[in-house]
């Protein structure tokens, strides 16, 4: 029998607003009712019509029960969670993350990519993508096939190529030796090797062979992203108008906004083609300049992300990053050695404590936080009929917070990853 958990009084963010005193049910791997908790004002008697202010229903969902999906017994099969004073919100989307828990994608081995994915998870991210680093091509897609495994598995959502394909005057964590224009064939090579799994690649436009790679990368069903780039801001309208939709971690590892010279940054952040991807850590960007873009772009085109290396969710001290050696001194990554050093190498974020910033910090409201962790990453993905909102029918994947907007919980396809009443 399926196991049928309602999570309750928490205010739960659904896509039409936060109701207040909610319930979420769970059925199996799917969320199949949303709406006012029982007793709560204008909930509708039973049998009554579902609809915005009444709640949202579906059907059983399929699958197996949750695993440890415990709460307080209600009848038969089913089980109550009293969750007041806290909040429901969806699970988060990375679009961009290198690695966690002292593991990197970049490592090609399944062991370390799930000791990422693990760490990653219960800090709130339930669907994510795997992002390489700039290394040999060989190298590189022979780490494509052991991670392209895990997406099949339903384990990552996808892989991200962010480099070689880059510029050397904004190259960060990334090897200057291994650097190469983006010649289509060796970009096709990579696409090739990801085996239908490559979601995203980063690469300079500017760079020989770059329109050229973004209309490939387009016509593959790959996104193509503008990033690691010294373009002027015609170059990157260019490359929008070849087929970029997405902004690398927008205004790092590129030319500065500036009056005269808008550069990149001004040219992805106008165009309603593009979504932005933000580090909202506190040291990437000044919360001046994380709120100019959120504001300008909208929540609807903004994506937070981690870029996270292997240090998230551990101690300072010394950690691989692709071929390159990082050093974390209080929870900032910096490349220790080399024509690189000192370079800001990726983050050690997780996306729970970028939530928490972007509302207590930062001063979003609740429901632009989600849009930006978690619908706005799930519909660039294209698999927003699935996850990044709490509806019937998509998969029960959410994360629970205190009133302080601090992790409480965190649920993925049913099971509990953290469980609210034991962590």
């Amino acid at each position: 029998m399926v196991q049928r958990t309602h999570l309750t009084g928490a205010r739960v963010v659904l896509p039409d607003g936060v109701v207040d005193n909610g319930r979420l049910t769970v059925e199996g791997t799917r969320i199949t009712a949303t709406g006012p908790a029982a007793g709560a004002a204008g909930e509708p008697p039973a049998g009554a019509a579902a609809g915005p202010a009444a709640g949202h229903t579906a059907g059983p969902a399929a699958g197996p029960a949750a695993d440890s999906a415990s709460g307080h017994a209600a009848s038969g099969g089913e089980r109550a969670l009293d969750l007041a004073g806290g909040w429901i919100v969806p699970g988060f989307v990375d679009l961009h993350v290198h690695g966690g828990g002292g593991a990197s994608f970049s490592a090609g081995t399944p062991e370390e990519a799930l000791t990422a994915i693990g760490t990653h998870r219960r800090h709130g991210t339930t669907t994510m993508l795997a992002s390489t680093v700039t290394g040999d091509l060989d190298d590189l897609a022979r780490q494509a096939a052991a991670l392209s495994e895990l997406v099949e598995q339903g384990e990552l959502a996808g892989i991200h190529f962010e480099g070689p394909f880059i510029s050397p005057h904004r190259c960060g964590a990334h090897q200057p030796s291994l650097l190469r224009a983006p010649d289509p064939a060796d970009v096709r090579k990579l696409v090739d090797a990801a085996r239908g799994t490559a979601r995203m690649m980063t690469l300079a436009p500017e760079l020989p062979g770059g329109l050229e790679s973004v209309r490939l990368l387009a016509d593959s069903g790959v996104l193509a992203a503008v990033g690691h780039t010294d373009s002027t801001y015609e170059a990157a309208l260019e490359a929008v108008e070849a087929g970029a939709t997405v902004a690398t971690h927008l205004f790092n590892a590129m030319p500065s906004l500036l009056h005269r010279a808008p550069g990149p940054v001004a040219a992805l952040l106008e165009d309603e083609r593009i979504t932005v991807e933000l580090i909202n850590d506190g040291t990437h960007l000044h919360p001046a300049v994380l709120g100019l873009a959120f504001h300008r772009a909208g929540a609807d085109r903004v994506a937070f992300i981690t870029d996270a290396m292997g240090a998230a969710g551990m101690s300072d001290g010394r950690y691989p990053l692709g071929p390159m050696e990082v050093e974390v001194k209080d929870g900032v990554a910096r490349i220790s050695d080399g024509p690189t050093a000192g370079s800001i190498a990726g983050s050690t974020l997780t996306l729970d404590r970028a939530f928490r910033r972007a509302v207590t910090i930062d001063g979003l409201g609740v429901e632009a936080a989600v849009r930006a962790l978690s619908t706005t990453p799930a519909r660039v993905l294209g698999i927003a009929d699935r996850v990044g909102s709490l509806e019937p029918g998509k998969d029960a994947d959410l994360v629970v917070l205190d009133d302080d907007f601090r992790l409480r919980g965190v649920m993925r396809r049913g099971a509990w990853v953290v469980h609210p009443e034991l962590d």
